[in-house]
């Protein structure tokens, strides 16, 4: 294969384990069953990486990495603070709405891809940090702790990752995700006075 053709195949090779990933999880697969799955030689998908477990962590980096893009790109679109913070939460919930139960239970099992979901739930956090504090300067949300937002979204993330959200409410990671997006949207735009 010309060597300009590699990145190319690598990045099919990527796309199509994500989606594979993200519907079924991975724990179940050895490298000969996705090579089955995905109608391709081990050699193929070792050139994604070296071996299974890297390929995992490649396939879950691309995954939030082209997440990430496209959630940005769509942020980029409004100047409004108050939108641009509604409309990244919604774009995460949306970006996660693919995963399935096995998916987010087989990141929190593997520790690799684990550290990923991690990073970016944390780099989630210091963005609606960020979009909050542009917000309250803006005087389009109202005046709040934005550490503690940020702070407050990533360990509901971790916890809907973990599965404790679906455990306490029913909920599958989907819906929580889009819940989480409400209450963090109506609970900053909110203008009508609270009674402690």
């Amino acid at each position: 294969m010309p060597s300009s053709e590699k990145p190319r195949r690598r990045e099919e090779m990527l796309v199509q384990l994500r989606e594979l990933f993200l519907a079924e999880g991975f724990a179940s697969f050895g490298v000969g069953d996705l090579a089955e799955r995905l109608r391709c030689s081990r050699t193929t998908l070792y050139a994604v990486a070296p071996s299974k477990e890297q390929i995992v962590v490649a396939a879950v980096r691309s995954f939030f990495r082209t997440a990430a893009e496209r959630i940005e790109a769509r942020v980029g679109a409004s100047d409004d603070p108050a939108r641009q913070l509604a409309i990244y939460m919604e774009a995460v919930a949306a970006e996660l709405q693919p995963a399935s139960a096995v998916f987010f239970a087989d990141v929190a099992e593997f520790g690799p891809a684990n550290e990923v979901y991690q990073e970016n739930t944390q780099y989630a956090a210091r963005r609606v940090q960020d979009l909050v504090t542009e917000g309250v300067k803006a005087g389009v949300l109202r005046p709040i702790h934005a550490s503690f937002v940020g702070a407050a979204v990533a360990e509901v993330m971790s916890s809907i990752q973990r599965g404790a959200i679906q455990a306490a409410t029913g909920l599958d990671a989907a819906q929580a995700y889009r819940h989480l997006a409400d209450l963090v949207i109506t609970s900053l735009t909110e203008r009508t006075e609270r009674a402690l």
